[in-house]
C-alpha cells in the first residue's frame, strides 16, 4: 500500500502550549489509523491541520502527493471531516442535513437520490429521515454526521473521536461502518480514546503532548511494554494505590475494578510478599497477566512525563 496521508515533522503552538511537536506520521491507502491519546494530546490540533484549518509552525503534510497548505482546493473534493463536536444543523431534518451537504459538493438530482439511499442503507436512519437532528439519539447523530462526511464518496476520512459519549452498541455499529468503508478502499485516520476501539484498526498511532510515543499493528504493541504486569483483585481505594506505590521497585495502577501490578523483568512477586500481606493482600489475590494496549501506552506516557 502506498502512504496517502503523510505529515512530516509538524509543529503548532498556541501562546506557550506546544499542541504538536515534531510529528511524523504516514497513513497508507486503505487503512485505518487510530490515532490514540488522552483530551490534550494534540489529537485535534492533528486534525485542523489536515483540514487545512490551522497553519504550522513547521512541517508540512501531503494527502494523495498534493500539499495540504498549496494545493488544498485540490484535496477538498477527496476529504470527508467529522469533527469532534457534532456539527450539523439541529433544526433541520436527517433529509435535510444530507441535502445541504450535498448541495455543498454539487452532489444532486439522481446522484444524490442514489447517494442519500447508500447512506441510508448502512446508516439504517432512513425510518428518521423527517427527524430534526436535535432529535436524535447520540448514536444516530454520529451516523449522520458520518453521512455527511460521506455524501461526496471522498477518499479520505478524517474522523476526531466519533464516538465519545455513543453507548456501546452504537460504538460498534459506527465501527462494522468504518470496517466496511475500508473494504471499499477508503482511508480512515480516527482519533479515540478507546483501547478497544484501537483493536480494529489496522495500526495506531499512541500521541501524548503533542509528541508521538509509537505507532504500530495493535497486536503487536503490547510487546514494547517492559517488566512483569500482575493483576491484584481488590478494590483499588486511593490508599492502597498510595501504600502499594510507597514500595519501592513496585508501581500500582488502577485497572477497572481491580489493580494491575508492574514489577521489573528480572524482579519477583514474591520478594513483596510481606508487604503485601501487610496491607491485607494475600498471594491467593495476585496473579500474572500479559499486558495490553493500555499498559503500553501508560508506560510510554510515564516515561515521556
Amino acid at each position: 500500500m502506498s502512504n496517502f496521508i503523510d505529515i512530516q515533522e509538524i509543529s503548532r503552538s498556541y501562546s506557550d502550549i506546544k499542541a504538536v511537536d515534531n510529528f511524523s506520521l504516514s497513513v497508507s491507502s486503505g487503512e485505518i489509523m487510530a490515532l490514540v491519546g488522552p483530551d490534550g494530546a494534540g489529537k485535534t490540533t492533528l486534525m485542523r491541520a489536515l483540514c487545512n484549518l490551522i497553519a504550522l509552525d513547521q512541517g508540512k503534510i501531503t494527502i494523495d502527493g498534493l500539499s495540504v497548505e498549496k494545493e488544498f482546493e485540490q484535496i477538498k473534493p477527496m476529504l470527508g471531516y467529522m469533527p469532534q463536536q457534532f456539527s450539523l444543523y439541529p433544526d433541520l431534518s436527517v433529509q435535510e442535513n444530507l441535502e445541504f451537504y450535498a448541495g455543498i459538493f454539487d452532489v444532486t438530482g439522481s446522484a444524490f437520490e442514489k447517494r442519500a439511499e447508500e447512506l441510508y442503507g448502512f446508516s439504517n436512519l432512513k425510518p428518521f429521515r423527517k427527524r430534526r437532528a436535535l432529535d436524535l439519539s447520540g448514536g444516530m447523530k454520529q451516523k449522520l454526521a458520518l453521512s455527511c462526511a460521506l455524501m461526496h464518496d471522498p477518499k479520505v476520512l478524517l474522523l476526531d473521536e466519533p464516538t465519545t459519549g455513543v453507548d456501546p452498541l452504537s460504538r460498534r455499529q459506527f465501527w462494522e461502518i468504518l470496517l466496511n468503508l475500508k473494504k471499499a478502499g477508503v482511508t480512515i485516520l480516527v482519533s479515540t480514546p478507546n483501547m478497544d476501539e484501537v483493536a480494529r484498526a489496522d495500526r495506531a498511532c499512541f500521541i501524548f503532548k503533542g509528541k508521538k510515543l509509537t505507532e504500530g499493528k495493535p497486536d503487536e504493541l503490547p510487546n514494547l511494554f517492559e517488566g512483569q504486569l500482575f493483576y491484584l483483585d481488590t478494590e483499588p481505594t486511593s490508599s492502597i494505590v498510595r501504600e502499594l506505590n510507597s514500595i519501592k521497585g513496585l508501581t500500582a495502577r488502577r485497572f477497572g475494578a481491580g489493580m494491575h501490578l508492574c514489577l521489573g523483568q528480572d524482579d519477583s512477586i514474591e520478594a513483596y510478599s510481606a508487604r503485601l500481606e501487610k496491607l491485607a493482600l494475600p498471594k491467593s489475590q495476585i496473579r500474572p497477566i500479559k499486558p495490553g494496549l493500555e499498559d503500553c501506552f501508560i508506560q510510554l506516557m510515564e516515561r515521556q512525563l
